[in-house]
């Protein structure tokens, strides 16, 4: 996840940008910048919840999946299951759940198999990754904005983030300078994200 400051939000990935009968943005060869400011909101399965699709490997609404999703106020999701896994970055309002309410700048982990009924009373929107972390793992909430960076060169630092993963499997925040240029891909070892 790579923060290039508000409003706009971009996502940097290691994708080669491409759509096709396997998914969208599934090659993973090389940096990929995502300008989601640009994109239009699509509607999602449950109403007053909507999505941007950033990247999609499988069946439209049971693959891999990383979106931006903006609940709209008292927006809510019935109780589901997290088959592999969901990561979710929250990036404005609060986003809740049994399990607490978490604002802006936290990094949830919940692993294989959690369940929840999502909803947001004020409104807000989030980076999710579904079905992307398989394995037993612990649920995590972390302020991302208080772990520390460090610096990867002029303009570039990284926060790692939390995991019970092994090392290779791990999420980080990418901070990018305001128009610097995006870093190189990270090395093929391992699934930086």
């Amino acid at each position: 996840l790579a923060a290039l400051g508000s409003p706009a939000l971009a996502l940097c990935f290691t994708q080669q940008p491409q759509t096709t009968a396997a998914g969208t943005n599934t090659a993973m060869k090389e940096t990929l910048l995502i300008k989601t400011s640009a994109m239009e909101w699509a509607a999602s399965p449950s109403p007053h919840v909507e999505r941007k699709r950033l990247y999609l490997a499988g069946p439209k609404e049971a693959g891999a999946v990383s979106s931006v999703v903006r609940y709209l106020p008292g927006a809510s999701f019935h109780e589901h299951p997290h088959p592999q896994g969901e990561e979710i970055f929250v990036l404005e309002g609060t986003f809740s759940d049994h399990t607490g309410d978490y604002r802006a700048g936290t990094y949830l982990l919940n692993p294989e198999g959690f369940k929840h009924a999502p909803r947001s009373e004020e409104g807000c929107v989030i980076f999710v990754r579904l079905r992307q972390h398989p394995g037993p793992r612990s649920h995590a909430a972390v302020d991302y904005r208080s772990v520390p960076s460090r610096p990867l060169g002029e303009g570039v630092a990284l926060k790692a983030l939390p995991s019970d993963g092994g090392d290779d499997d791990a999420t980080s925040v990418l901070l990018l300078a305001p128009g610097g240029p995006l870093p190189p891909p990270p090395p093929p070892a391992g699934r930086a994200r």
